[in-house]
C-alpha cells in the first residue's frame, strides 16, 4: 500500500513513533502493517482516522477475529489502532478516541481435550439403579452430552422448557439468548425416567420452599432447584467411578459433544446454532481439534502415512 493510501495522519504517527519515542525499526515496520490493514478496512468503510465510529473498530476487530488470526495478531493490531487514535487526540487532529473502550481481545484458552466415544459410553455406564438420584444423574450427564449444554444453562432448565412430542427443549445461554436444541433419544428416555414418581417424584416436598423450585427440571436431595456446584459434583463423582478423574467437566462434556458431532460430519454452522456461540470463530476451535484427531488417526492407521514404501535392493 502506498503512503498516500495509507494517509498522512498514519504516516504522521509512524514517524513519531520512531523519532520521537525510539521505537525500534521491526515496531515501526509491524506497526505500519496492522495499520496498513486497518487503512484499508476504513476505505471499504467510507472512513477515515476522524470520522470512524467505535462500533466500526469493534467490527474490524471481529472481522480479524473471522479471519481466523491468531489471539496475539488481533491484540496485536488493536494495540496499533488504539495507539494511533490516543496520538491523533494528543495532537488535536481528533477531538475524541473511539478506539479507548475497544476491548483487546485475551487469548483464549485452550480446548479441553474432548473425551473418545468408548470413554463418554463408559461414563454413561457407570450410572446404573434406579433410584431417583441415579435416574437424576444419568439424566444430567445424557442431557450435557446430548445437547452440548453449559452447566448453568442445564440448571437453569424448567420443565416447561421440554417439549416432549416434537423432542426439544428451550434452552437460555449467555447474554440470557433463547436458542431451541434436539432432545436426543438416549437424553429423552433418561428425562422420561427422571420424571415419573420414583423419580422427581420421589424428592418433591411436601411444601415447595419457591416457586421457580416447583418449575425446576432437576432436583437436589432437599427438593430445591439444582445449582452449578450440585451439578459439578454430579459429574465429578461420576468421573472418578468411570476412572475419568480429573479429565471430566461439564465443559469437556460439551466439548465432547461438538467434537463428535463434527467427526461424524455435522455441518459447522449447525453445531454453532447447537452450542449458542455467538460466533462462528469460537466453533471453529472444534474443527481444529476434530482435524487434528483425524490427522493423528491417519498417520497411525494408513500403511502408507508415514514412511515410504521399502526400496528394492539392487544386486
Amino acid at each position: 500500500m502506498t503512503v498516500s493510501a495509507v494517509g498522512a495522519d498514519i504516516e504522521e504517527f509512524l514517524t513519531w513513533l520512531a523519532v520521537e519515542r525510539g521505537r525500534a525499526s521491526a515496531t515501526t515496520i509491524a506497526y505500519r502493517s496492522d495499520l496498513e490493514r486497518y487503512a484499508a478496512f476504513l476505505e471499504d468503510e467510507n472512513a477515515t482516522v476522524t470520522t470512524v465510529a467505535h462500533t466500526q473498530i469493534i467490527n474490524f476487530v471481529r472481522e480479524l477475529q473471522g479471519l481466523g488470526l491468531a489471539s496475539s495478531s488481533v491484540k496485536r493490531m488493536l494495540v496499533s489502532v488504539r495507539g494511533l487514535h490516543r496520538f491523533l487526540v494528543a495532537e488535536g487532529v481528533a477531538d475524541n478516541d473511539p478506539a479507548a473502550d475497544v476491548e483487546v481481545p485475551r487469548p483464549p484458552k485452550g480446548v479441553p481435550k474432548a473425551l473418545s466415544e468408548p470413554e463418554i459410553n463408559r461414563l454413561l455406564n457407570v450410572v446404573v439403579g434406579e433410584g431417583p438420584m441415579v435416574r437424576r444423574d444419568r439424566a444430567i450427564l445424557e442431557v450435557l452430552y446430548g445437547a452440548g449444554l453449559r452447566i448453568s444453562e442445564l440448571c437453569g432448565l424448567s420443565l416447561a422448557d421440554i417439549d416432549f412430542d416434537a423432542s426439544l427443549m428451550r434452552v437460555l445461554g449467555k447474554g440470557d439468548k433463547e436458542r431451541i436444541v434436539p432432545v436426543g433419544r438416549h437424553a429423552a428416555e433418561a428425562i422420561d425416567a427422571w420424571l415419573e414418581p420414583d423419580g422427581r417424584g420421589a424428592l418433591e416436598p411436601s411444601s415447595w420452599k419457591s416457586r421457580d423450585d416447583e418449575t425446576s427440571l432437576l432436583l437436589n436431595f432437599r427438593g430445591g432447584r439444582l445449582t452449578r456446584q450440585g451439578a459439578w459434583g454430579v459429574v465429578k463423582k461420576h468421573a472418578t467411578s468411570a476412572d475419568l478423574g480429573d479429565r471430566l467437566s461439564p465443559h469437556v462434556l460439551r466439548h465432547s459433544c461438538a467434537t463428535h458431532m463434527l467427526d461424524h460430519g455435522a455441518d459447522i454452522r449447525t453445531v454453532q446454532e447447537l452450542l449458542g456461540h455467538a460466533s462462528i470463530t469460537t466453533t471453529q476451535l472444534y474443527t481444529k481439534v476434530s482435524t487434528e484427531r483425524l490427522q493423528r488417526v491417519y498417520q497411525s492407521a494408513h500403511p502408507r502415512a508415514v514412511r515410504p514404501a521399502a526400496s528394492k535392493e539392487i544386486g
